[in-house]
């Protein structure tokens, strides 16, 4: 898979950033409520939002879950630790209520580190939140709130651990990563294994 095969959509307001890939999947969903935007960007990218079949979030926290319900025909698959809180609707596990909208305690595949999910592998990479996971192709990491560009790591301050976080950012280290699409801000391109060196180095 090549960069081309994802598309970014940059987080409005208090969205987190989504990615489109293989024309019907969802990488997070925002905090959903900015539908217009979201629905106006993926169909300037020719899909409709009925048919997105697969929602993935990269954890449970509720700028990356709150529009789950915008695709009731999606299947939403999460890690099966943040799995707990959404099923729950666990208001502290999620950093804010997200469960106003009918549809986002939803959980119908819940993923374990090494899954084979769209074409990506999962990561478990736990420390912004006990269920975080990375998306990683071989060339691209979709990571969710774990690392940022320019070397950022996710607050550790609302079910998160220090510890948790520098294994799993020591873990990302090992691989050959050229672009990162992280949660919120700018995307990384063809250099993206030094920021996942900054981002380590401010974990020692």
């Amino acid at each position: 898979m090549s960069s081309n095969d994802i598309i970014f959509i940059l987080g409005f307001n208090y969205d987190s950033n989504c990615y489109l890939i293989n024309g019907n999947t969802l990488v997070d969903t925002g905090a959903g409520d900015n539908k217009d935007y979201l629905f106006s960007k993926l169909r300037e990218n020719g899909v409709e939002p009925e048919n997105i079949e697969l929602i993935i979030n990269t954890h449970c926290h509720f700028d990356h879950i709150g529009g789950n319900y915008l695709f009731p025909n999606a299947k939403i698959a999460v890690h099966k630790v943040d799995a707990i809180s959404m099923k729950n609707e666990d208001s502290l596990g999620t950093s804010m209520s997200a469960f106003s909208h009918e549809g986002n305690s939803k959980v119908d595949i819940e993923l374990e580190d090494g899954d084979e999910i769209a074409n990506f592998t999962v990561i478990h990479t736990p420390g912004h939140t006990a269920g975080g996971i990375c998306l990683w192709d071989g060339e691209n990491l979709i990571s969710g709130d774990t690392i940022f560009a320019g070397g950022g790591v996710g607050r550790m301050d609302i079910g998160g651990n220090y510890d948790d976080m520098k294994n799993s950012v020591e873990k990302l280290t090992r691989l050959n990563i050229k672009n990162i699409y992280p949660g919120h801000g700018p995307i990384v391109e063809n250099n993206g294994k030094e920021h996942i060196k900054m981002s380590y180095s401010l974990l020692l």
